[in-house]
């Protein structure tokens, strides 16, 4: 018992040490906070868009109950309170994967280093407070968890799926990776010559229940485009060896080439000893079906690595740990190493300050203060990863022309057109002649930020470290009034806004 505390306690510090460590809000979570002020404040679900000063359709919004969640965090408990809620959903994640260990295994899935070394793996992805898939990768690993008591003969578990799946398809779209589960589950059963139809049953009703949403059935339509589009200009949809990706997240792609070599040596080792045959009848073929389908999706995808960790985590802690029988730790070296990663936890607790993540170099802070220094009204053209943000601090003196909602509100055709204005290409600027902004926002890495100061028409008016504002020419011409260099200023202020739905 005292292991597992001290298990825990360490696991929980060094989630909490890593999620305060971040240095920026996640660009979403403002449109999510927004649709959580709809319902909290306003009494109903947003369905329309009130934001863009472009064309758009009925605002879909599968991550609705997220919002309300985030708002609820941010209204009665303060901006902090969404970094803990990070970090408590993740030590939840890795709290639920022990237990279905523990289940899987009938022994003790207390090796700090398997999780410590799984954690890591994920950092890069899920350390930004707070995203609204981490409903989905908890829900995943509950599932998981489920299931598994389901394939010890509780099938009364399964009654808690379709109750589940509401809840999860009202957080967040990722709920058809549950229902994945269930249909992976079945086919594995299958393999394996057990019983297989009540997971297909549960499927069908789960499926059904989708319609649970204010939206009702036509949400479906919905979140099956959403879940099957390519996200062609989405960097964290891409997959982890393409170019952009190819030297990044190399602890989990050391990770993934660890658990593969390493679930590859017991199953070599196990087919040595029993024959393929043998090996085939006796090995669990839900196992490796979740396994292999989460490995494509990790490599696929960069956003869904952590399922693979997840899976990994779940199905082959038993096979690392015979692995390394014969290089077990003795006491005092399991000390050490508890001491090692408690004072890792504890130092980097208490050697950065705890404080709101404003981003300066992600977020264009300072220029947004310029703009309401200046009382500058009229619409915004931005980055749609920025939008929400810059919507979600000048709304109603200025609208947006898209942020990250772009399946949910937007028309297909507008981030291209974006893209094609943000790297200057030949007709950058028919963005401006069908959509004209009043200020556009841009960062200086971007083509355009030159060809906007050559061309004439609009004049820098405003620039920091990585963002600059232009004007049209012809309001150019006043002086300014600068905004604050006071850090805590933007710290005491980053979730003030302008929206009121009272």
């Amino acid at each position: 018992m005292k292991k597992g505390i001290l298990f825990y306690v360490t696991l929980f510090l060094l989630i909490l040490a890593f999620t305060t460590a971040a240095n920026y809000f996640d660009f979403d979570l403002w449109a999510r906070l927004i649709a959580g002020m709809g319902v909290l404040d306003g009494g109903h679900v947003l369905k329309d868009d009130f934001l863009s000063y472009t064309p758009v359709h009925t605002w879909w919004d599968h991550e609705w109950g997220s919002g309300v969640i985030f708002y609820f965090f941010l209204k009665y408990f303060g901006p902090y309170s969404l970094i803990i809620l990070q970090a408590i959903l993740m030590f939840l994640i890795f709290f639920t994967a022990s237990r279905i260990v523990k289940l899987r295994n009938n022994g003790q899935p207390y090796n700090i280093l398997f999780y410590f070394f799984s954690l890591m793996a994920v950092m890069g992805t899920l350390n930004s407070p707070i995203r609204c898939h981490m409903f989905s990768f908890l829900l995943f690993t509950v599932f998981i968890y489920i299931l598994e008591r389901v394939r010890e003969g509780k099938n009364k578990f399964l009654f808690l799926i379709p109750f589940l799946t509401i809840l999860w398809n009202n957080i967040h779209g990722g709920v058809v990776s549950g229902l994945g589960l269930l249909l992976m589950y079945a086919f594995g059963e299958f393999l394996n010559k057990k019983e297989f139809a009540k997971y297909l049953i549960t499927f069908v009703i789960s499926s059904i229940t989708l319609i649970i949403n204010p939206w009702g059935i036509e949400y479906i339509k919905f979140l099956l485009m959403a879940n099957t589009m390519q996200r062609t200009y989405i960097i964290e949809w891409w997959g982890i060896f393409s170019k952009f990706h190819l030297f990044k997240h190399l602890i989990f792609k050391i990770f993934m080439v660890f658990a593969i070599l390493a679930e590859g040596i017991n199953v070599f080792k196990n087919i040595k000893l029993d024959g393929l045959k043998n090996w085939y009848i006796k090995a669990d073929k839900v196992k490796y079906i979740i396994l292999l389908t989460t490995l494509y999706l990790a490599i696929s995808h960069v956003k869904l690595m952590p399922f693979f960790v997840i899976s990994v985590l779940c199905f082959t802690y038993n096979d690392f740990c015979s692995l390394c029988e014969k290089y077990k730790f003795s006491v005092l070296t399991n000390k050490a190493i508890y001491i090692l990663l408690l004072f890792i936890s504890i130092f980097t607790l208490i050697s950065k300050d705890f404080s709101v993540p404003v981003g300066m170099g992600s977020y264009p802070v300072k220029e947004v203060e310029f703009i309401k220094k200046n009382n500058l009204k009229g619409n915004i053209l931005v980055n749609f990863g920025l939008g929400s943000y810059v919507s979600y601090k000048t709304y109603p003196n200025n609208k947006i022309y898209m942020d990250g909602r772009y399946e949910e509100v937007y028309y297909d055709y507008m981030v291209p057109m974006l893209k094609e204005f943000c790297l200057a290409y030949p007709h950058w600027k028919q963005l401006l002649t069908y959509f004209p902004p009043d200020i556009i926002i841009i960062e200086k890495y971007y083509p355009i930020y030159n060809v906007l100061q050559k061309e004439g028409d609009w004049k820098l008016v405003y620039q920091d470290k990585a963002f600059g504002v232009f004007l049209p020419k012809a309001k150019a011409n006043r002086k300014f009034v600068q905004p604050t260099n006071d850090l805590d200023y933007y710290k005491n202020t980053l979730f003030t806004t302008g929206i009121k739905f009272k």
